[in-house]
């Protein structure tokens, strides 16, 4: 099986502040895929304060996909990281930081560096579908986010 590094970037507007934001987006719950439009179940434990491990198990063509997340949270610099550690992208990083843009508005920029395993050599062309596929999917989830976050939050 070989590896191939996949790196993609999207960013998305948020309605909220940039610290309300990121406490939204940090607090964890176990419905947290229906709200990016997937199926499946989540389970959380918190280490610490700032140490989370996400137990997933998603629903994607008809098949069970599991994984185990190391989540990493910088509230200082309204950011976080998620690091599969089991599944099929095990390694995977996915890095999460949110900006200010008023004080209604932010926005979260998202830099996906993905472990992609297969048994033959992937052409560049290949690979650009492959980022590309993975960044409709992430930023998709990513808008419905923002707007269940629109519904969730009031700005005053």
């Amino acid at each position: 099986m070989r590896a191939v590094s996949i790196t993609y970037k999207f960013g998305q507007l948020l309605p909220a502040p940039a610290r309300q934001a990121y406490l939204w987006c940090t607090d964890y719950k176990p419905d947290d895929l229906a709200l990016m439009g997937m199926k499946g179940r989540r389970k959380i434990e918190r280490l610490s304060s700032d140490t989370i491990i996400l137990r997933e198990t998603v629903e994607r063509g008809g098949k069970k996909i599991r994984k185990i997340k190391l989540v990493k949270l910088d509230p200082a610099t309204l950011s976080w990281y998620n690091v599969q550690i089991s599944g099929p992208n095990k390694y995977s990083a996915f890095l999460y930081q949110i900006h200010p843009i008023n004080r209604r508005m932010s926005k979260l920029n998202f830099t996906g560096l993905m472990v992609f395993y297969s048994k033959s050599q992937l052409t560049p062309r290949v690979i650009k579908e492959i980022a590309n596929a993975e960044r409709k999917g992430d930023a998709m989830a990513w808008k419905l986010l923002a707007q269940v976050m629109a519904q969730q939050t009031k700005v005053v």
